[in-house]
């Protein structure tokens, strides 16, 4: 199997991806081709030991960037020749199983969507994002790729996050939940109660609707909302997390039994930070185009770049593309008739 790395993404330059992609190709038993500047990557390799290639390591030279301040999809037409897009291309030609980067993410989408398009049916790729609770994790999405949403979209996240749930999880019947901004299902916006209603047509284990409170406590697997509220939802616990810790060590060491008390939990806190480390995850998978795409943090490290390198091997290994083709083509009637009702409505 051969995974390819946008090996210059991410805030941290090609140091961590490359370490990552070392240690999957040794580990994993698979292989990593490292997609950038070919120069700077064979020099990385060297400063790491490596005056030659490693085994299963190979370098595809790709000397352009994305422009972060950019827009993505200007970027992505205009440079065939930036990391991403020949990541994405590479995919596309089957010279590669899948792809990953912790580069721009508005880039990997638009390059993985250039570059692979949408499985049949699918009408909008999701950013799926892992959140830890606290039974274990449970899967956001839409991440941040679709700020407007229709509810035939939010009926579709929830097919590919239960999906995604089975394959990587292993959980047989994911349970899958609409956020709202209340338990009653004649509560929310348009895209809610428009939503709700035809959850249990499409074959997911629909249990309703889940507060925003209620996002972390993993009593629901799958959580599927527009991007615009997702993104918000994802960036507001990374902020309260980061917050709490600061708070956490701040009243510590204003009390002087409080810091031998810490000293005496530190397992404990450990523990709950290792929990809580998206670095477990690797990325978030971008569900709906027709090959494994991975977009990781911007400021993963070696240990995030292998997980998600571990987590694209798995959904190739699992078929998950193949298996999201067979669904959308199960339910094209089921999808067709809800879209007729629901414009009917509309109108």
């Amino acid at each position: 199997m051969k995974i390819a790395l946008d090996a210059l993404g991410g805030d941290f330059g090609a140091k961590p991806n490359v370490l990552g992609a070392l240690k999957a190709a040794k580990e994993l038993k698979l292989e990593v081709i490292l997609v950038g500047n070919e120069a700077v990557l064979r020099e990385e390799l060297k400063t790491l030991g490596y005056a030659d290639l490693p085994k299963n390591i190979s370098i595809v030279h790709a000397p352009q960037t994305i422009d972060m301040g950019a827009e993505p999809a200007k970027e992505c037409r205009s440079k065939k020749n930036a990391s991403i897009v020949v990541c994405a291309n590479l995919v596309r030609r089957g010279q590669a199983d899948a792809f990953v980067s912790a580069g721009h993410s508005g880039a990997a989408m638009v390059a993985a969507l250039f570059g692979m398009g949408r499985i049949k049916g699918v009408q909008r790729p999701a950013i799926a994002t892992p959140m830890p609770t606290y039974k274990g994790v449970s899967l956001l999405l839409d991440g941040g790729a679709n700020a407007d949403c229709k509810p035939i979209h939010l009926l579709q996240f929830a097919v590919m996050g239960s999906a995604y749930m089975q394959k990587v999880f292993d959980i047989p019947a994911p349970s899958v939940g609409i956020l709202s901004i209340g338990e009653e299902e004649t509560k929310g916006n348009f895209l809610v109660k428009h939503t709700i209603p035809h959850m249990r047509e499409i074959g997911v284990n629909f249990k309703g609707t889940v507060e925003g409170r209620d996002v972390n406590t993993g009593d629901t697997d799958v959580i599927v909302c527009d991007g615009f509220v997702g993104n918000i939802v994802l960036k507001m616990a990374e902020g309260l997390a980061k917050t709490m810790i600061q708070m956490i060590k701040r009243e510590i060491k204003k009390r002087p039994l409080a810091v031998l008390g810490a000293l005496l939990a530190k397992g404990a806190f450990k523990a709950v930070k290792n929990h809580t480390n998206p670095d477990c995850y690797g990325g978030a998978p971008l569900v709906g185009v027709n090959g494994v795409a991975i977009i990781s943090h911007g400021k993963s490290n070696d240990f995030a770049i292998f997980n998600a390198i571990k987590t694209a091997a798995r959904l190739v290994e699992k078929d998950f593309i193949g298996d999201i083709a067979a669904k959308m083509a199960a339910l094209k009637p089921t999808f067709e008739a809800i879209e007729k009702e629901i414009h009917q409505e509309e109108a």
